[in-house]
Parts: structure tokens; sequence; C-alpha cells
């Protein structure tokens, strides 16, 4: 089995999450981490036994092979391209740009080069997902009627992520619009938004929302219905639905263990996850590992910078729907 040896930009949560999942796996060594805060990626590296070092250092290290970028979002677009200037692999936490005019005028030069750009979308590796879109694929339940998708946060942000995060759909309607797109397996063509910042009122001065409602249709008429909401109060909420003309396929929240307990209380079981990296821990490494498969030759990149686009453009549509409070017809990149 072949060694990758990668190295990280961005210490961050996600840059702590996929350091972590690198630093477990046989297939990668975490040669080293860079981030724009020095004391971040030292404390890092020491913990996972690496190298802090520069973004530049790493990308004249002809020794590196692959550069997983977990920057903040606003210079993804930019962390990619000089890793694919300097020969770089990327493997590039969601999304690739928060500009989808930027990321438009980038696309030949991410497309052409001779090195793989992959895109982490993780629902699309999550085991559960990965069940429901195969039986669906199978055709166990006919022709897709309508689809639902629920995604609600336990609980808000800190305010100071809310300025850069590029806005609730960019940041985090984007993984439905995904999801969404890779379940049906065609375009949408038109989209209806509606949203209100009803959990915190400050997310309103810093003029976000932390609510929504979406509805889509697809380019042969079927209904996608997609519900956000920053702040649950009981957990990650994650549920997703497709009916058809045979049935129903449904994924719902997943319980940390199957146990019931039933008493004068009524039935108690276990609670489901309350973080992200909680629920999609096996998305996390199934993701890493599908990126070794592409730096192996075994496969190509599942999600790129076309994806990324097109999610871009739903969430740019759902913007300007929210903002003149009627539907958006969609046009093809």
């Amino acid at each position: 089995m072949k060694v990758h040896n990668v190295a990280l930009v961005g210490a961050g949560r996600m840059g702590g999450l996929h350091a972590r999942n690198l630093a477990a796996s046989p297939r990668f060594r975490l040669a080293a981490i860079a981030d724009h805060s020095g004391e971040l990626a030292g404390s890092l590296a020491d913990e996972l036994d690496s190298t802090a070092s520069t973004y530049d250092e790493i990308l004249s290290n002809e020794d590196i092979e692959a550069v997983v970028v977990a920057s903040s979002t606003s210079s993804h677009l930019e962390n990619v391209l000089l890793a694919v200037g300097a020969g770089k692999s990327v493997f590039c936490e969601k999304p690739l740009s928060l500009d989808a005019d930027a990321l438009a005028e980038a696309l030949p030069r991410l497309e052409q080069t001779s090195r793989p750009v992959f895109i982490a979308f993780n629902r699309r590796f999550d085991p559960h997902l990965k069940a429901l879109k195969a039986q669906f694929s199978a055709g166990s339940i006919g022709n897709l009627e309508t689809l639902h998708i629920i995604n609600h946060d336990p609980a808000s942000p800190r305010l100071d992520f809310i300025p850069r995060s590029g806005g609730l759909f960019k940041d985090f309607t984007i993984h439905d619009f995904d999801t969404a797109r890779w379940l049906v397996g065609e375009e949408f063509v038109e989209l209806y938004a509606a949203g209100a910042c009803l959990i915190d009122p400050n997310i309103g001065e810093l003029g976000d929302i932390d609510t929504a409602k979406l509805i889509l249709r697809s380019a042969s008429g079927v209904l996608c219905l997609i519900s956000n909401s920053r702040r649950t109060g009981y957990g990650y909420d994650q549920r997703v639905e497709l009916f058809g003309s045979k049935g129903a396929l449904r994924v719902g929240n997943v319980a940390g263990s199957t146990v019931s307990i039933f008493d004068e209380g009524g039935g108690h079981g276990a609670a489901f996850p309350y973080s992200f990296a909680e629920r999609y821990a096996e998305a996390y490494s199934a993701e890493l590992d599908h990126f070794a498969d592409v730096l192996d030759g075994r496969a190509v990149p599942s999600t790129g910078p076309r994806d990324t686009l097109r999610a871009l453009h739903l969430a740019d549509a759902a913007e300007r729907s929210f903002r003149i409070g009627a539907p958006v017809m969609l046009q093809g990149d």
C-alpha cells in the first residue's frame, strides 16, 4: 500500500478534524501543517507528530504530493489555485469559493490541470445516505416524485463567524443543494426560498438569517423541500426522505444505541449526535479514503470544482428569491 505525503493548510476546526483523520490513516503521512496562526499550526503539529510550516514552504516542497485545504472559506479558491500551480493534487473542504463568478473564471485552470482537484461534500460519503441512494438507483421506490431534506443545527454558531460565513445559503444550505443534486440525479430549474431571523436577532443585525424553507423543482418535475435552522436545542437533526411512485425511502437521525428503556416516565432511547463531526465521522474518513484512491489512480474525484459552481448557483438563486420574495428560474452553467 502506497503512503501519500500530504500537507494541510488551515488548522482551525475543520483543519483539526481532517488532520486527525489523516494522522490516523495508514494511507497518508501528514508531513506539514500551515496556518496564518503559527501558534495554532504548531499546537496541532505537536499533537500529531507533524511539522508546522508556511504555505510557501509546502508548495515548494517536492516531497509533498497533495494539499488538504481547510482554511477559511474565503481563502479556499486562492489556496487551491496556488496548489494546482505548484503541481499538487488537492483535497478541498466545501465550498471551493463563495463567489460564483470568480469560480467560473478559474474553472478552466482547475479542470485542465493534470493533477486531481477533489471538493469534499461529505454527505455523499455517509454510509446511510449512500445506502438510500443505492436503493433508489435500484428502482425500489419507482419514479421519484418528492425529496425532503431536514438540516438543523443544534445551536447557533459564534457571532463572529456569521460575517465571514458567506451567509446561511452558502455556508449551510450548500450541503443540501449538493445532496439534492446527487440524489435526484438532475439539475434544478426553479427555486423559491423563504427565510427569517427567528432564533437570534444578532444574526439579523449582522445581515444574515437563521431559518429557511426552500422548494426546488427539477428538470423532470421532481419537487424538493429543504428545511434549515441554526438551532434545535435537542441535537443535530439530519433527515432525508424520498417519495416515489412505488413507496418511500428514509434516513432518520442516527442514535448512538438501539437500546430503549421503558419505565414509569415512558420510553427513553439514546440521543442522536449533537455535532456534525460526530454525525458524519464515518463520512469524513470515507472521503479521505476516496482521495487516497484518487491519488492511487484507482478513482477520479467524485465531486469537483463544477459541482461547487452548480451548488453556488443554487445558493445565489436562493438569496435572490429570498430578497425578492418570489421564485427564481435557474439557468445552467
